[in-house]
Parts: C-alpha cells; structure tokens; sequence
C-alpha cells in the first residue's frame, strides 16, 4: 500500500520540463522589452506569473524592473534577457514588496538590488510569511526560493543609465511604499501596482484608497507615451487611468457609504458590482479581499463609540 501511494504522489508532481514559464520578452519601446503576465490569480497551473517584468537594454548595461515570483522565474528572466542582449544586468529596480514582485530575486543577486527604503523594511518584516503563502498556493514552482533583500535604498530623482534618464518616483498608494520608474528618452512609464489595469486591484497593505487615487493623479500628468501596469495590458493611452480612478472611486464611495449605513460586511458583498467593470477580472473576488482589508477603518472612521 505504501508503495502504491508513493508512486501515485511521484506521477502527481510536476516534472522540472512542466516547470517553465516561458517567458516571451516583446519590444515595446526602443531599447525596452515587456514580459506579460496573466491576469488570473496565483495558481499551480500559471506559476504566479501574473505580473508584468520589464527590462531596459542601456549603453550601460541592462536595467531589470522587477523580478517576478519565484527564483525560477528569475533565473527564467535572466536567461530571456541573455537571449536580447549580451550586455550584463547592472540594476534591478523593485517597485514594491510583493512576493509576485520580488521573490525572484535570488537570481539577480550578483547586481545591486535597490527599492525604497520602506520596500527593504515590509520586505524584511513580511517576506517569509509571503514566500509561506506562495508555496502553498503554486507549490512546485517555488522550490529554492528564498527571500532576497535589497542591497541598495532607493531615492526619489534622476538615475541615468548609458543614455536612459529614469526618473525614480516615490509613493505609497498600493503598498506604502511604492516606486514608480519613468523613462524620459522613451516616455515609458512602469507604473508598477499603483496601476492596474483589466485586472481588479489589490489591497492588502494599502494606506488608503484616497492616497491611491492622490498617487494616480500624480502620475497621469507625467509626459508618458506608453503604459506598463504592473498587472494587465500595455497602454498608449490613459484608458488604464481612467478605469482605476473610475474603479477606486467606486470602491470608496461603496464602503464610505456602506459604513455610514452601518451595513456588515456580508451586506457590502451583496452589492452588485457595477456593469461597466464586468470585463475586469477577479472583480468579486478582490472585493471580498478588499472589504476585509479596510472596511474596519471605514467603520471606525464613521461610527461614534457610544461608551465614551
């Protein structure tokens, strides 16, 4: 009997061919590749790649932005980017703390890994507990992966690389700490997951979503010519504004309101989502995220203690 069980968990586990992203670099601008990822939730069958990686082939050497879910993801990128160029990676930028983010970082260990500083800090203070939850939910995919801090603390301003000025833009709106990398030789803007786009947004670790949509204002009025979310599709218009702000507006509207009608939570979850975001995908499922996330400070922001 044990031999059979044995056997039928070695046919259930994914072999090390299963194990590959694929990742397909796409131009998008000069010197500049894009790697789409789904805009699914995390899964076995996907492997987390449900983020968008980007890289920046400079004079310099290349500029990686972000680093994906996994070491094997990493170790995929680092190999799609040597399939692009010959030049060594010199720089990862980070743009937030997110284990879909930020656990790939393993792979680039050999080149200075910057983030904000309070990226460094929620990555120290949540990466294993992150990292935890990623192999529960894709298991095989996160084999070896280890948390990586960053070396390097990033600073609002001018970088240049070779002849890429990256303008390195500070936020907090999805995260609290949330970098933003605008390239001013292409008009790129890697927005990170303070845009979302298709794809319902996230809030676990939000300070609020009026600091999000503070942070959205700011960033639309960069002089960009294309889009990167750090989940959904590229953009060469302000369609993926329009459809976040449009959204967060909804979202606090719903829960100010819900609040003030002193409604539970299950009651927030009956609303209906509106018909104009039907073709965004995991609406409902980051509702109920999001309203156990922050509905409690709603509640405490409009109700009145009655023993004091």
């Amino acid at each position: 009997m044990r031999l059979i069980v044995l056997l039928l968990a070695a046919f259930s586990l994914p072999s090390l061919a299963d194990l590959d992203y694929r990742l397909m670099p796409r131009q998008i601008a000069t010197d500049t590749w894009m790697l789409e990822g789904s805009t699914e939730n995390f899964s076995r069958s996907n492997g987390a790649n449900i983020v968008n990686s980007a890289f920046i082939v400079t004079e310099a050497g290349v500029v990686v932005i972000d680093t994906g879910p996994s070491l094997r993801y990493g170790q995929a990128l680092r190999q799609a980017i040597a399939r692009v160029t010959d030049k060594p990676v010199v720089q990862v930028l980070l743009t937030h703390h997110h284990p879909d983010h930020a656990l790939g970082n393993q792979a680039f260990a050999d080149v200075p890994v910057g983030a904000l500083a309070g990226t460094g800090v929620r990555l120290k203070e949540q990466g294993d507990a992150l990292a935890e939850n990623m192999y529960r939910l894709v298991g095989d995919w996160m084999r070896g992966t280890q948390v990586h801090l960053p070396d390097q603390v990033l600073e609002p301003g001018l970088q240049v690389f070779g002849s890429h000025p990256l303008r390195l833009l500070a936020f907090s709106g999805h995260s609290g700490a949330d970098l933003a990398v605008f390239d001013e030789k292409t008009g790129v803007l890697f927005a990170g997951d303070l845009l979302f786009y298709q794809r319902a947004l996230t809030t676990p670790h939000s300070p609020g979503l009026d600091v999000w949509l503070q942070d959205l204002q700011q960033l639309k009025g960069l002089p960009w010519t294309l889009l990167v979310p750090g989940h959904g599709p590229l953009a060469n218009d302000s369609a993926p504004f329009e459809q976040m702000v449009d959204y967060l507006g909804w979202l606090d509207g719903l829960l100010h309101d819900s609040a003030l009608q002193g409604l539970e939570m299950n009651e927030v979850l009956a609303t209906p989502i509106p018909e104009r975001f039907a073709g965004i995908s995991l609406t409902q499922y980051e509702l109920t995220r999001t309203v156990s996330h922050l509905y409690p400070q709603y509640e405490r922001d409009v109700l009145r203690r009655v023993d004091r």
